[in-house]
């Protein structure tokens, strides 16, 4: 300022030419300092334009009224320059800022999608997300599993803010703290809440950082599934093949027996008592190959999806035969058929309807008390053929009863009794299914006080429905 002002002294510039080079000499000043010093060189500059170059010289006395016009004129678009130069300074900083932040979002962004997915924990999930732009630490509120994960040095505040953001249904931040928090939301619905603290800027981050710590925790879920699905499906593979193998291994001695015990039992040398114990042999190896074969084809039944071969059977004559074997296996109970309607036809697999039957009459002898009797009723209900299997006992507890026919769900009294799979009730719900019926535990039937009851239902045929109909 002082060598601008001695040269325009010393070159005899006039007010209007020392003007113009103070105003340059303000907006460089402006461009490199802030308002305040830009403001003071703006009063020094109108100073020494009085005082060097407005009449009378070496004075701040002005007999012109132009001159003082133009002093203030000058100290206006001064004040004025500076204080646009400084804005666009300022948001020129701003912007490269956040360019800045966006650079490292993006650089984030992309070293989380090559992240090498391995099934963590929900902690360890939100680890990288510590230390970015300023993170210390990070909660993440899963309103789905209501659980919630916490990575990082945060305080206990952060859990608290982050369940308040929740529950509130809104985001919240507190600048001075650096502390922010958001509502996850899909498909308008709230699912979760994540808080940062420490975060730098959480009006520019906050939001697409909760974007990508959901996007993250959905995809490492993805990945957690799709490899249980892949362990399941190989675990899957494993017992087909183990299936077949004992399939093989136990028919193979099984018929071996029953060809040597037939030709015993034709061979003219042996006794009286050497025939019974041939027939007794002869009979149990039989009795075991069908167990052998009901195993394998339940297990096959309760991992594949059943295709019933359809045709028009006679229910009563199905569950007469089922009734007639389980009575010469079961010598502990006696099984009753009781048929309580003309006709029970009905569109379905015998040999699948059979199945079904068999783990019904199994549960109810297996869980019933020996020497009582097992009932099969046979009814026609409306539009289905209704089969009841009705057996004596401890009833099913009223807090099983949601989950018995889930796979692989033994209740209390079922670990009590023996071993078992807990898969009969599962296939014989899933043979139901697939015919187009139902089986359900039939609470209401009177005999459901002193026992259990089950109830299967299938369709009748849409003929036998019209014939009802024209014969109403």
């Amino acid at each position: 300022m002082s060598l601008l002002t001695l040269l325009a002294f010393r070159l005899h510039f006039n007010f209007l030419t020392a003007s113009f080079c103070y105003l340059i000499l303000l907006v460089a000043q402006s461009l490199a300092g802030d308002f305040a010093s830009s403001a003071v060189v703006s009063a020094v500059a109108v100073a020494s334009l009085d005082y060097f170059f407005v009449d009378p010289l070496f004075s701040f006395q002005v007999n012109n009224p132009v001159y003082v016009a133009g002093l203030g004129s000058f100290l206006i678009t001064g004040l004025v320059i500076t204080r646009l130069v400084t804005q666009v300074r300022a948001k020129t900083e701003l912007a490269r800022q956040h360019r800045q932040k966006l650079q490292q979002l993006y650089e984030f962004t992309h070293k989380l999608l090559t992240l090498e997915l391995k099934p963590k924990s929900d902690t360890q999930l939100l680890e990288p997300f510590c230390g970015i732009l300023g993170i210390k630490g990070i909660c993440f509120f899963d309103a789905v599993g209501a659980e919630l994960h916490v990575a990082g040095n945060a305080s206990d505040d952060l859990e608290k803010n982050t369940g308040q953001a929740f529950i509130q249904g809104k985001d919240c931040e507190s600048p001075g703290e650096k502390f922010a928090a958001r509502c996850i939301r899909i498909g308008g619905r709230t699912i979760g809440a994540i808080g940062f603290e420490g975060l730098e800027d959480p009006d520019l981050l906050a939001g697409p950082l909760a974007t990508l710590a959901a996007a993250h925790r959905e995809r490492t879920r993805s990945f957690i599934h799709a490899s249980q699905a892949t362990a399941v499906a190989q675990t899957e593979s494993y017992r087909s093949v183990i299936l077949d193998a004992l399939a093989h291994e136990f028919k193979t001695p099984l018929s071996t027996i029953l060809t040597a015990a037939g030709a015993l039992r034709e061979a003219s040398s042996l006794g009286p008592q050497h025939h019974e114990m041939t027939e007794i042999v002869e009979a149990e190896a039989a009795r075991l190959s069908r167990l052998t074969s009901r195993l394998i084809r339940t297990a096959r039944l309760e991992r594949e999806e059943i295709r019933p071969w359809i045709e028009l059977i006679d229910v009563s004559s199905v569950v007469a035969d089922t009734a007639d074997q389980y009575a010469r296996l079961s010598a502990g109970h006696r099984i009753s058929v009781v048929k309580e309607c003309d006709s029970s036809e009905v569109m379905a697999d015998p040999e699948l309807l059979r199945l079904a039957v068999s783990q019904l009459l199994d549960n109810a002898c297996k869980y019933s008390t020996l020497g009582s009797i097992v009932t099969l009723s046979i009814s026609r209900e409306h539009d289905e053929i209704a089969i009841r299997v009705l057996s004596s006992g401890n009833p099913i507890p009223s807090s099983e009863r949601s989950r018995i026919f889930e796979r692989f769900y033994r209740g209390v009294d079922g670990r009590r009794v023996g071993p078992g799979s807990g898969l009969g009730l599962f296939v014989a719900r899933k043979i139901a299914l697939a015919l187009g019926g139902n089986i359900e535990l039939d609470s209401d039937n009177p005999g459901a006080a002193n026992g259990t009851v089950f109830r299967l239902a299938l369709p009748v045929p849409e003929r036998e429905r019209d014939d009802v109909a024209a014969a109403v």
